[in-house]
């Protein structure tokens, strides 16, 4: 089968409305998180999230095409813009064989809530006739494959907090099976809304820390209390190794390993065996190499945290084995189905940079928690294999493994 490289990223989260700004911020330590202002919190148990300031839709989208679509779709057409101008493709691409793989956890949920009140206040009849194509997960994808002009496959993953990770392994699959010859990748999420925010809070998932919200996210410390949502988008451009050489692309990287799994465990509670069967599976196909770096899925909740890092443990032999591992949803927070997309595009820019993101927030030692998190700050490495993880609710797991060329 081909061999799948990453020539173009493209990035927006609460630490900058572009790749590198939002990287500066990751490998700074900067955290964006804070007192929510898009909604009047009253009421709510958890006020705090990390939201993106100034972004300018404009950018993306005319004041009439911005109606008909949600926030989500407007931060994926960002970062999709940018990662395909950062490709620096050629004016011939076969735009029949340039596919796009999205990815959401929930889509449009701030019009799904508006648009159920408009019904229940003011009768059906007011529902916004652009409330369905606006709030469909896959209409990420049909945004963006229209203005970008692609007609090869045009797929979409809504597989939780794991959605972004699985569309980098189904565009994959397409180029290596020969369905595409490239193919945009782009996860989004912007669910930071009164039902969003009511909805994680009444699972007792998000961290309360309301008065604290820049040390609230706590990945693998022994005070950590739960997630803080964030929202954002991350894009790749994938492409077969051939066709990236023969145009003298720059290639961030090559995709050389990816890993799915289910738990068949809790709707809600993670296991260990099933985030470890989907590294298992990355691992294997990547031909088991020397990893230098993982990105953890590292949400901040007790659960997780502790099972990660026994997976890892277990993956690699003992915690002797295990490279420096991190969690950037301290910076950022978690941003749910962008979240693996993002985390990509971070760990590809690392491996560029020769540089490992920092864990914010680790005060506290835990027990069940006693790897490298690189919590002292971000810390120069030679990084040549990384490794993503991304889980998510209903026991779905994806895992991602980049090697530098």
């Amino acid at each position: 089968m081909k061999r799948v490289v990453v020539t173009g990223l493209g990035m927006i989260n609460s630490l900058g409305l572009d790749k590198e700004s939002a990287f500066t911020g990751i490998m700074e330590g900067k955290c964006g998180i804070r007192t929510i202002e898009s909604f009047d919190t009253e009421g709510q148990s958890v006020t705090i999230a990390g939201e993106i300031a100034d972004f300018d839709v404009s950018e993306v989208l005319d004041a009439k095409e911005a109606k008909k679509a949600d926030r989500f779709i407007q931060l994926g057409l960002k970062a999709a813009k940018e990662a395909v101008a950062d490709a620096n493709l050629p004016d011939d691409v076969d735009m029949e064989r340039f596919g796009i793989a999205s990815a959401s956890g929930i889509g449009g949920l701030p019009n799904i809530e508006k648009n159920s009140l408009v019904c229940g206040n003011r009768g059906p009849r007011r529902i916004s006739p652009f409330f369905i194509p606006s709030s469909l997960v896959n209409m990420l994808g049909g945004f963006i494959s229209i203005y970008e002009g692609m007609k090869g496959p045009n797929l979409a993953s809504v597989t939780a907090c794991a959605a972004g990770t699985h569309a980098i392994g189904e565009a994959a699959k397409s180029i290596m099976v020969g369905t595409a010859d490239k193919m945009l990748v782009v996860g989004a999420e912007s669910a930071i809304c009164p039902v969003g925010i009511g909805g994680f809070a009444a699972m007792k998932a998000l961290s309360t820390r309301n008065d604290d919200p820049q040390a609230a996210s706590r990945p693998f410390d022994a005070d950590r209390d739960g997630f803080v949502m964030g929202e954002g988008a991350g894009a790749l451009v994938l492409e077969s190794y051939d066709d990236a050489v023969a145009r003298g692309a720059t290639i961030y990287g090559e995709l050389i390993g990816f890993g799915e799994s289910g738990d068949a465990n809790h709707i809600t509670t993670p296991t260990m065996d099933g985030p470890l069967r989907a590294m298992k599976g990355a691992y294997k196909m990547a031909g088991e190499p020397k990893i230098d770096y993982i990105n953890a899925h590292g949400t901040s909740t007790p659960v997780n945290d502790k099972n990660e890092t026994a997976a890892v443990k277990e993956l690699l032999g003992g915690k002797e084995n295990c490279p420096p591992m991190s969690s950037i949803k301290g910076q950022i927070g978690h941003c749910l189905g962008a979240a693996g997309a993002i985390e990509a595009v971070v760990c590809l820019m690392a491996m560029r940079d020769g540089v490992l993101p920092p864990t914010i927030n680790h005060t506290t030692a835990d027990e069940n928690c006693d790897l490298d998190y690189v919590t002292t700050g971000a810390r120069k490495a030679e990084i040549n294999i990384t490794m993503s993880n991304s889980f998510g609710f209903g026991g779905t797991n994806g895992v991602v493994i980049f090697k530098k060329i």
